[in-house]
Protein backbone atom coordinates (compact mmCIF):
# COMPACT_ATOMS: atom_id res chain seq x y z
CA UNK A 1 0.00 0.00 0.00
CA UNK A 2 2.84 2.35 0.82
CA UNK A 3 4.97 1.46 -2.16
CA UNK A 4 3.52 4.44 -4.05
CA UNK A 5 4.52 6.83 -1.27
CA UNK A 6 8.18 6.97 -2.21
CA UNK A 7 9.74 10.39 -2.16
CA UNK A 8 9.21 12.56 -5.19
CA UNK A 9 12.00 15.07 -5.50
CA UNK A 10 11.07 16.60 -8.79
CA UNK A 11 8.51 19.36 -9.19
CA UNK A 12 6.54 18.76 -12.33
CA UNK A 13 6.00 21.68 -14.62
CA UNK A 14 3.57 22.26 -17.41
CA UNK A 15 2.81 25.16 -19.62
CA UNK A 16 -0.79 26.38 -19.42
CA UNK A 17 -2.97 25.35 -22.35
CA UNK A 18 -4.18 27.54 -25.12
CA UNK A 19 -6.55 26.83 -27.93
CA UNK A 20 -5.70 25.62 -31.38
CA UNK A 21 -5.60 27.85 -34.37
CA UNK A 22 -7.69 26.79 -37.37
CA UNK A 23 -4.63 25.04 -38.83
CA UNK A 24 -3.75 23.08 -35.69
CA UNK A 25 -5.06 19.97 -34.00
CA UNK A 26 -8.11 20.98 -31.97
CA UNK A 27 -6.73 19.24 -28.90
CA UNK A 28 -3.24 20.72 -29.22
CA UNK A 29 -1.92 22.71 -26.28
CA UNK A 30 0.16 25.85 -26.41
CA UNK A 31 1.58 27.95 -23.56
CA UNK A 32 -0.89 30.42 -22.11
CA UNK A 33 -0.31 33.86 -23.53
CA UNK A 34 0.91 32.61 -26.92
CA UNK A 35 -2.29 33.98 -28.43
CA UNK A 36 -1.25 37.44 -27.24
CA UNK A 37 0.02 39.41 -30.21
CA UNK A 38 -0.10 42.85 -31.72
CA UNK A 39 -3.19 43.89 -33.69
CA UNK A 40 -2.80 43.45 -37.43
CA UNK A 41 -2.93 47.21 -38.01
CA UNK A 42 -0.02 47.92 -35.60
CA UNK A 43 3.52 47.84 -36.94
CA UNK A 44 5.86 45.82 -34.76
CA UNK A 45 8.92 47.26 -33.09
CA UNK A 46 11.55 46.06 -30.67
CA UNK A 47 9.84 47.80 -27.74
CA UNK A 48 6.38 46.53 -28.57
CA UNK A 49 7.63 42.99 -29.18
CA UNK A 50 9.29 42.98 -25.76
CA UNK A 51 6.03 44.17 -24.20
CA UNK A 52 4.19 41.29 -25.91
CA UNK A 53 6.68 38.86 -24.35
CA UNK A 54 6.19 40.52 -20.96
CA UNK A 55 2.41 40.29 -21.28
CA UNK A 56 2.72 36.59 -22.13
CA UNK A 57 4.78 36.02 -18.99
CA UNK A 58 2.09 37.69 -16.88
CA UNK A 59 -0.61 35.65 -18.61
CA UNK A 60 1.20 32.43 -17.73
CA UNK A 61 1.23 33.53 -14.08
CA UNK A 62 -2.53 34.23 -14.01
CA UNK A 63 -3.29 30.89 -12.34
CA UNK A 64 -1.40 28.13 -10.58
CA UNK A 65 0.21 25.20 -12.39
CA UNK A 66 -2.31 22.82 -10.82
CA UNK A 67 -5.23 24.91 -12.08
CA UNK A 68 -3.77 25.02 -15.57
CA UNK A 69 -3.24 21.26 -15.57
CA UNK A 70 -6.85 20.71 -14.49
CA UNK A 71 -8.22 23.09 -17.14
CA UNK A 72 -6.10 21.39 -19.80
CA UNK A 73 -7.51 17.98 -18.85
CA UNK A 74 -11.03 19.42 -18.78
CA UNK A 75 -10.73 20.65 -22.35
CA UNK A 76 -9.16 17.41 -23.59
CA UNK A 77 -12.01 15.39 -22.04
CA UNK A 78 -14.69 17.66 -23.51
CA UNK A 79 -13.07 17.64 -26.97
CA UNK A 80 -12.88 13.84 -26.88
CA UNK A 81 -16.54 13.65 -25.82
CA UNK A 82 -17.55 15.95 -28.70
CA UNK A 83 -15.61 13.86 -31.19
CA UNK A 84 -17.36 10.68 -29.98
CA UNK A 85 -20.73 12.41 -30.43
CA UNK A 86 -19.85 13.60 -33.91
CA UNK A 87 -19.82 17.32 -33.13
CA UNK A 88 -17.18 20.03 -33.00
CA UNK A 89 -16.21 21.73 -29.70
CA UNK A 90 -15.80 25.08 -31.47
CA UNK A 91 -17.59 27.42 -31.53
CA UNK A 92 -19.30 26.91 -28.14
CA UNK A 93 -22.84 25.52 -28.28
CA UNK A 94 -24.66 25.88 -24.92
CA UNK A 95 -26.97 23.01 -25.86
CA UNK A 96 -24.02 20.61 -26.25
CA UNK A 97 -22.38 21.84 -23.04
CA UNK A 98 -25.66 21.17 -21.20
CA UNK A 99 -25.77 17.64 -22.62
CA UNK A 100 -22.13 17.15 -21.59
CA UNK A 101 -22.89 18.16 -18.00
CA UNK A 102 -25.86 15.81 -17.92
CA UNK A 103 -23.65 12.98 -19.16
CA UNK A 104 -21.08 13.69 -16.44
CA UNK A 105 -23.76 13.61 -13.75
CA UNK A 106 -25.51 10.47 -14.99
CA UNK A 107 -22.36 8.40 -15.30
CA UNK A 108 -23.51 6.75 -18.50
CA UNK A 109 -21.15 4.23 -20.04
CA UNK A 110 -17.97 3.04 -18.33
CA UNK A 111 -17.27 6.36 -16.58
CA UNK A 112 -18.69 6.82 -13.07
CA UNK A 113 -20.91 9.78 -12.23
CA UNK A 114 -18.95 12.82 -11.11
CA UNK A 115 -19.64 14.86 -8.00
CA UNK A 116 -21.35 18.23 -8.23
CA UNK A 117 -18.12 19.99 -7.25
CA UNK A 118 -16.16 18.27 -10.01
CA UNK A 119 -18.84 19.07 -12.60
CA UNK A 120 -18.82 22.72 -11.55
CA UNK A 121 -15.03 22.74 -11.89
CA UNK A 122 -15.27 21.14 -15.35
CA UNK A 123 -17.62 23.91 -16.43
CA UNK A 124 -15.18 26.55 -15.16
CA UNK A 125 -12.44 24.82 -17.11
CA UNK A 126 -14.50 24.91 -20.30
CA UNK A 127 -15.33 28.59 -19.82
CA UNK A 128 -11.65 29.41 -19.33
CA UNK A 129 -10.56 27.39 -22.35
CA UNK A 130 -13.20 29.00 -24.56
CA UNK A 131 -12.08 32.47 -23.45
CA UNK A 132 -8.49 31.59 -24.38
CA UNK A 133 -9.74 30.68 -27.84
CA UNK A 134 -11.54 33.99 -28.30
CA UNK A 135 -15.04 32.73 -27.48
CA UNK A 136 -17.42 33.41 -24.63
CA UNK A 137 -19.31 30.58 -22.93
CA UNK A 138 -22.40 32.03 -21.28
CA UNK A 139 -22.85 29.98 -18.12
CA UNK A 140 -26.21 31.71 -17.54
CA UNK A 141 -27.61 30.38 -20.78
CA UNK A 142 -30.73 28.35 -19.96
CA UNK A 143 -29.36 25.22 -21.62
CA UNK A 144 -26.46 25.26 -19.15
CA UNK A 145 -27.87 26.99 -16.07
CA UNK A 146 -31.05 24.90 -15.77
CA UNK A 147 -29.21 21.60 -16.27
CA UNK A 148 -26.59 22.55 -13.67
CA UNK A 149 -29.27 23.70 -11.23
CA UNK A 150 -31.05 20.38 -11.64
CA UNK A 151 -27.83 18.45 -11.08
CA UNK A 152 -27.14 20.38 -7.89
CA UNK A 153 -30.69 19.90 -6.63
CA UNK A 154 -30.68 16.17 -7.30
CA UNK A 155 -27.10 15.16 -6.54
CA UNK A 156 -25.61 17.78 -4.20
CA UNK A 157 -24.27 16.39 -0.93
CA UNK A 158 -22.58 17.99 2.08
CA UNK A 159 -18.82 18.30 1.47
CA UNK A 160 -16.75 15.34 2.63
CA UNK A 161 -14.23 16.65 5.12
CA UNK A 162 -10.86 15.13 5.81
CA UNK A 163 -10.02 14.08 9.34
CA UNK A 164 -8.28 16.71 11.46
CA UNK A 165 -4.83 15.89 12.82
CA UNK A 166 -4.92 17.01 16.44
CA UNK A 167 -2.00 17.96 18.69
CA UNK A 168 -1.57 14.48 20.14
CA UNK A 169 -1.69 13.03 16.62
CA UNK A 170 1.03 15.26 15.19
CA UNK A 171 3.30 14.45 18.14
CA UNK A 172 2.79 10.74 17.55
CA UNK A 173 3.46 11.17 13.83
CA UNK A 174 6.77 13.02 14.23
CA UNK A 175 7.84 10.43 16.83
CA UNK A 176 7.86 7.80 14.08
CA UNK A 177 10.50 9.68 12.07
CA UNK A 178 14.21 8.90 12.33
CA UNK A 179 16.84 11.53 13.07
CA UNK A 180 18.68 11.19 9.78
CA UNK A 181 18.65 14.02 7.23
CA UNK A 182 15.42 12.88 5.62
CA UNK A 183 13.77 12.50 9.01
CA UNK A 184 14.83 16.02 10.03
CA UNK A 185 13.29 17.40 6.86
CA UNK A 186 10.01 15.51 7.21
CA UNK A 187 9.76 16.49 10.89
CA UNK A 188 10.12 20.16 9.92
CA UNK A 189 7.50 19.77 7.18
CA UNK A 190 4.90 18.27 9.54
CA UNK A 191 5.48 20.64 12.45
CA UNK A 192 5.76 23.78 10.32
CA UNK A 193 2.72 22.82 8.24
CA UNK A 194 0.70 22.12 11.37
CA UNK A 195 1.71 25.18 13.39
CA UNK A 196 1.34 27.45 10.37
CA UNK A 197 -1.93 25.93 9.16
CA UNK A 198 -0.29 25.78 5.75
CA UNK A 199 -1.49 24.23 2.53
CA UNK A 200 0.86 21.59 1.18
CA UNK A 201 1.64 23.79 -1.83
CA UNK A 202 2.58 26.63 0.54
CA UNK A 203 4.97 24.39 2.48
CA UNK A 204 7.01 23.26 -0.50
CA UNK A 205 6.97 26.68 -2.21
CA UNK A 206 8.94 28.35 0.60
CA UNK A 207 12.40 29.79 -0.08
CA UNK A 208 15.06 30.76 2.43
CA UNK A 209 15.10 34.39 1.31
CA UNK A 210 12.97 36.69 -0.79
CA UNK A 211 13.55 36.39 -4.55
CA UNK A 212 15.79 33.33 -4.27
CA UNK A 213 14.02 31.46 -7.08
CA UNK A 214 11.53 32.27 -9.83
CA UNK A 215 8.99 29.68 -8.66
CA UNK A 216 9.01 30.79 -5.02
CA UNK A 217 5.71 31.07 -3.18
CA UNK A 218 7.15 32.87 -0.17
CA UNK A 219 10.09 33.06 2.19
CA UNK A 220 10.95 32.70 5.87
CA UNK A 221 12.63 34.86 8.47
CA UNK A 222 13.77 33.15 11.67
CA UNK A 223 13.72 35.38 14.75
CA UNK A 224 14.39 34.94 18.44
CA UNK A 225 10.75 34.28 19.32
CA UNK A 226 9.71 32.41 16.20
CA UNK A 227 9.57 32.39 12.43
CA UNK A 228 7.77 34.82 10.12
CA UNK A 229 6.52 33.34 6.85
CA UNK A 230 5.58 35.65 4.00
CA UNK A 231 3.34 33.71 1.62
CA UNK A 232 1.89 34.38 -1.79
CA UNK A 233 -1.19 32.19 -1.28
CA UNK A 234 -4.52 31.59 -3.01
CA UNK A 235 -6.03 34.66 -1.35
CA UNK A 236 -3.02 36.92 -1.94
CA UNK A 237 -0.01 37.85 0.14
CA UNK A 238 -0.17 37.17 3.85
CA UNK A 239 2.18 36.84 6.81
CA UNK A 240 2.09 33.84 9.13
CA UNK A 241 3.73 34.07 12.55
CA UNK A 242 4.88 30.74 13.99
CA UNK A 243 6.04 31.05 17.60
CA UNK A 244 8.53 28.73 19.24
CA UNK A 245 7.11 25.71 21.05
CA UNK A 246 7.39 24.75 24.70
CA UNK A 247 10.08 22.12 23.99
CA UNK A 248 12.50 21.36 21.19
CA UNK A 249 10.94 17.98 20.35
CA UNK A 250 7.70 19.63 19.25
CA UNK A 251 8.92 23.10 18.25
CA UNK A 252 8.40 23.80 14.53
CA UNK A 253 10.99 26.58 14.48
CA UNK A 254 13.63 24.36 16.10
CA UNK A 255 12.83 21.57 13.64
CA UNK A 256 13.23 24.02 10.75
CA UNK A 257 16.55 25.28 12.10
CA UNK A 258 17.85 21.72 12.50
CA UNK A 259 16.93 20.82 8.94
CA UNK A 260 18.47 23.94 7.41
CA UNK A 261 21.66 23.51 9.47
CA UNK A 262 22.35 19.86 8.76
CA UNK A 263 21.18 20.06 5.14
CA UNK A 264 23.45 23.10 4.69
CA UNK A 265 20.69 25.09 3.02
CA UNK A 266 21.19 28.84 2.98
CA UNK A 267 19.70 29.73 -0.39
CA UNK A 268 16.82 28.63 -2.60
CA UNK A 269 14.03 26.20 -1.74
CA UNK A 270 13.66 25.30 1.93
CA UNK A 271 12.39 21.77 1.38
CA UNK A 272 14.29 19.75 -1.18
CA UNK A 273 14.90 16.10 -1.94
CA UNK A 274 17.77 14.08 -0.51
CA UNK A 275 20.26 11.73 -2.08
CA UNK A 276 19.43 8.03 -2.26
CA UNK A 277 21.53 7.29 0.83
CA UNK A 278 19.81 10.13 2.71
CA UNK A 279 23.07 11.88 3.58
CA UNK A 280 22.97 14.86 1.23
CA UNK A 281 20.39 17.49 0.33
CA UNK A 282 19.71 17.99 -3.37
CA UNK A 283 18.82 21.18 -5.23
CA UNK A 284 15.39 20.05 -6.45
CA UNK A 285 12.33 21.49 -4.70
CA UNK A 286 9.96 18.88 -3.31
CA UNK A 287 6.64 18.28 -5.04
CA UNK A 288 3.60 19.04 -2.90
CA UNK A 289 2.48 15.42 -3.28
CA UNK A 290 5.33 14.49 -0.96
CA UNK A 291 3.50 16.25 1.89
CA UNK A 292 0.34 14.20 1.31
CA UNK A 293 2.30 10.96 1.15
CA UNK A 294 4.23 11.88 4.28
CA UNK A 295 1.03 12.54 6.20
CA UNK A 296 -0.55 9.25 5.15
CA UNK A 297 2.60 7.24 5.91
CA UNK A 298 3.14 8.69 9.39
CA UNK A 299 -0.57 8.36 10.22
CA UNK A 300 -0.26 4.63 9.58
CA UNK A 301 3.05 4.32 11.43
CA UNK A 302 1.67 6.19 14.44
CA UNK A 303 -1.38 3.92 14.65
CA UNK A 304 -3.90 6.77 14.35
CA UNK A 305 -7.46 5.47 13.89
CA UNK A 306 -6.06 1.94 14.01
CA UNK A 307 -9.54 0.52 14.56
CA UNK A 308 -10.25 1.12 10.86
CA UNK A 309 -8.91 -0.85 7.87
CA UNK A 310 -5.78 0.61 6.32
CA UNK A 311 -7.53 1.74 3.14
CA UNK A 312 -10.12 3.74 5.11
CA UNK A 313 -7.44 5.30 7.29
CA UNK A 314 -5.50 6.47 4.25
CA UNK A 315 -8.65 7.99 2.74
CA UNK A 316 -9.38 9.97 5.91
CA UNK A 317 -6.23 12.08 5.90
CA UNK A 318 -4.70 14.50 3.42
CA UNK A 319 -2.70 17.71 3.34
CA UNK A 320 -5.75 19.64 4.54
CA UNK A 321 -5.71 17.58 7.74
CA UNK A 322 -2.91 19.82 9.01
CA UNK A 323 -4.95 23.02 8.53
CA UNK A 324 -8.05 21.43 10.00
CA UNK A 325 -6.03 20.16 12.95
CA UNK A 326 -4.70 23.59 13.84
CA UNK A 327 -8.14 25.18 13.50
CA UNK A 328 -9.65 22.47 15.71
CA UNK A 329 -6.92 22.41 18.37
CA UNK A 330 -6.13 26.11 18.85
CA UNK A 331 -8.13 27.26 21.89
CA UNK A 332 -8.03 30.96 21.02
CA UNK A 333 -10.35 33.59 19.61
CA UNK A 334 -11.72 32.52 16.25
CA UNK A 335 -10.60 35.75 14.63
CA UNK A 336 -6.94 34.88 15.24
CA UNK A 337 -7.40 31.46 13.65
CA UNK A 338 -9.12 33.04 10.65
CA UNK A 339 -6.25 35.48 10.13
CA UNK A 340 -3.64 32.75 10.60
CA UNK A 341 -5.24 30.50 7.97
CA UNK A 342 -5.83 33.40 5.59
CA UNK A 343 -9.58 32.86 5.35
CA UNK A 344 -11.74 35.65 3.97
CA UNK A 345 -14.65 34.79 6.27
CA UNK A 346 -15.26 33.29 9.69
CA UNK A 347 -17.65 30.80 8.08
CA UNK A 348 -14.79 29.26 6.11
CA UNK A 349 -12.73 28.96 9.30
CA UNK A 350 -15.62 27.18 11.03
CA UNK A 351 -15.64 24.56 8.28
CA UNK A 352 -12.13 23.64 9.33
CA UNK A 353 -12.99 23.36 13.02
CA UNK A 354 -13.90 19.73 13.64
CA UNK A 355 -14.44 20.26 17.34
CA UNK A 356 -15.72 23.49 18.81
CA UNK A 357 -18.42 24.76 21.15
CA UNK A 358 -21.19 25.27 18.62
CA UNK A 359 -23.58 26.76 21.17
CA UNK A 360 -21.17 29.10 22.96
CA UNK A 361 -23.22 31.99 21.59
CA UNK A 362 -26.86 31.21 22.44
CA UNK A 363 -29.12 33.58 20.51
CA UNK A 364 -32.19 31.85 21.91
CA UNK A 365 -31.41 32.97 25.46
CA UNK A 366 -30.12 36.32 24.24
CA UNK A 367 -33.51 36.89 22.62
CA UNK A 368 -35.23 36.32 25.98
CA UNK A 369 -36.52 32.76 25.50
Amino acid sequence: MLSGMSENTEKSSSEPPIGPSPNEDKEGDRPDGEALSLPSFVAGSGTLDRLVDTARDYARAAASDNTMKAYSKDWAHFARWCRMKGVEPLPPAPEMVGLYLADLASGSGPSPALSVGTIDRRLSGLAWNYSQRGFNLDRKNRHIATVLAGIKRKHARPPVQKEAILAEDILAMVATLPYDLRGLRDRAILLLGYAGGLRRSEIVSLDVHKDDTADSGGWIEIMEKGALLTLNAKTGWREVEIGRGSKDQSCPVHALEQWLHFAKINFGPVFVGTSRDGKRALDTRLNDKHVARLIKRTVLDAGIRSELPEKERLALFSGHSLRAGLASSAEIDERHVQKHLGHASAEMTRRYQRRRDRFRVNLTKAAGL
